[in-house]
């Protein structure tokens, strides 16, 4: 928690210089040659949290800290297209970006010590208009987190801390259920997952994410392996690492996996709960020191205020796919279907279960961090700027206050979305304006398609 903040690069120009410092770079080149690592993959993240890049053999590595690589800005739209073919995203015109890699994300990869990777920060190309070029690409999802992020600080002296819990439904391990109770945190579910766990540990370790603890969670077949809590953005980076490890991990055992929110059957949804607080230094102002009473600083008050009240227009972006709202909808009691808040209740949206800690239970397994993460900061600055007041925990004084309700569909939650400048604008217009249009395409291929139960419900009506 201690470890220095990275430089903050303004430019293509700076981040370029930063790469390229002699001790910087020859610490590298020894990391690399202790290693053996042949070829390094330059990756980053598309505005659903998909992981794209390039691959470049390590004799190039002076030459690609320095120039990066090149991509087709639509790839962050996941190459997506809309009715009429056209690719979203830029359209069939769209430029190229640059993306250069962060030195401190290189890291060797567990399964093939051959490889290693980083996380990128992207950049228009030089080459491009006078008032553009070589500034930070706007629609990079990683890259605007770290800049909402050092804004924050600046402007506040704190920093957000977070922990992610992320589930994710294992099959054809030898996880199938043989009782009718529940196998939740049984030793024995855990047990026919012991060849999954074990590799994701020894690659998350290997990986740099400090492996603290897991289990079987409420489903057969559902795991939850979880690590140490740190600044927002290394959270968000360890957790796009741990989604490619499971599925690395997948792969090697012959299984399957899956993060979808809601997958067939009648268990419960694969969440990510998101462990936030804010931080002065090494002081959390979150809690009072020496209390050991459930409570909230009126630091915390506020922020919390500001994530209840704008946790229906976050929706979109903690719950981005059409699924997500089948888990909404499922009427467990592990899964939030109100804005509210309680303390040690698992029925609320956000639950205060320690002091010093908010867990914000809407996100779900399928959320890009580094959206959910930008937009819980922005929340929390509001509240806390403005004084919003989050009302009394549930069950505790005379009802509880009253917020926008969640919504119940992707196409509702764009809406509320679109509609509200503090959420779009920890985004900023362009990523915003990316994000609204790809995922408003997904909500109308969605609304085209003939789904499998409209087919067993309607195939033989009117007879």
């Amino acid at each position: 928690m201690t470890e220095q903040v990275p430089e903050e690069p303004r430019s293509l120009d700076e981040h370029r210089k930063l790469n390229t410092e002699f001790t910087a770079v020859e610490e590298l080149e020894k990391r690399i040659g202790e290693s053996g690592v042949e070829h390094i993959h330059y990756q980053t993240a598309t505005v659903s949290g998909r992981v794209v890049g390039k691959t470049v053999p390590v004799r190039h590595l002076k030459r690609s800290l320095e120039t990066g690589v090149q991509l087709i800005r639509t790839v962050l739209a996941d190459l997506r297209t809309d009715g009429a073919g056209i690719p979203l995203g830029g359209g069939e015109n769209a430029r190229e970006f640059v993306a250069v890699p962060d030195l401190d994300t290189f890291a060797v990869l567990p399964w093939d010590t051959a490889s290693a990777r980083f996380l990128c920060r992207l950049y228009e190309p030089e080459h491009g208009p006078e008032e553009t070029a070589g500034r930070p690409l706007p629609t990079d999802a990683r890259g605007n987190l770290l800049r909402l992020h050092a804004g924050f600080t600046a402007r506040t002296g704190l920093e957000m801390r977070s922990g992610c819990e992320l589930e994710s439904t294992w099959g054809g391990a030898g996880e199938e259920a043989e009782s009718r109770v529940s196998p939740a945190f049984h030793a024995d579910s855990l047990e026919r997952l012991r060849p999954v766990y074990r590799r994701i540990v020894a690659y998350g370790q290997a990986m740099g994410l400090d492996m603290v603890e897991g289990g079987h969670e409420g489903d057969t077949g559902q795991l939850e392996m979880n690590w140490a809590y740190d600044r927002a953005e290394r959270t968000a980076d360890r957790m796009v690492s741990y989604r490619q490890i499971c599925r690395q991990v997948a792969r090697e055992l012959g299984t399957a996996v899956t993060f979808m929110p809601k997958p067939p059957g009648k268990g419960l949804g694969n969440g990510c709960h998101h462990n936030v607080s804010l931080w002065r230094g090494e002081e959390n102002v979150f809690s009072h020191r020496g209390t050991t009473r459930l409570h909230l600083t009126e630091t915390a008050r506020r922020a919390l205020g500001g994530v209840l009240h704008h946790s229906a227009a976050m929706t979109a972006v903690l719950c981005p796919t059409v699924n997500s709202y089948k888990r909404l909808l499922q009427g467990s009691d592990f899964t939030p279907s109100r804005v509210d808040w309680g303390r040690e209740t698992k029925t609320c949206a956000v639950r205060l279960p320690a002091n010093g800690r908010l867990e914000f239970r809407l996100p779900d397994a399928l959320a890009n961090p580094y959206l959910s993460h930008a937009v819980l900061l922005a929340a929390m600055e509001d509240g806390i700027s403005t004084g919003i007041d989050p009302g009394p925990a549930k069950g505790e004084g005379k009802g509880t206050k009253s917020f926008t309700p969640l919504p119940e569909d992707l196409g509702r939650s764009l809406e509320l979305f679109s509609k509200n400048p503090v959420i779009t604008g920890a985004f900023g217009p362009e990523l915003s304006g990316l994000f609204l249009e790809v995922k408003s395409e997904e909500w109308r291929r969605f609304r085209a398609s003939v789904t499998d139960w409209e087919t067993a419900e309607y195939v033989d009506a009117g007879c």
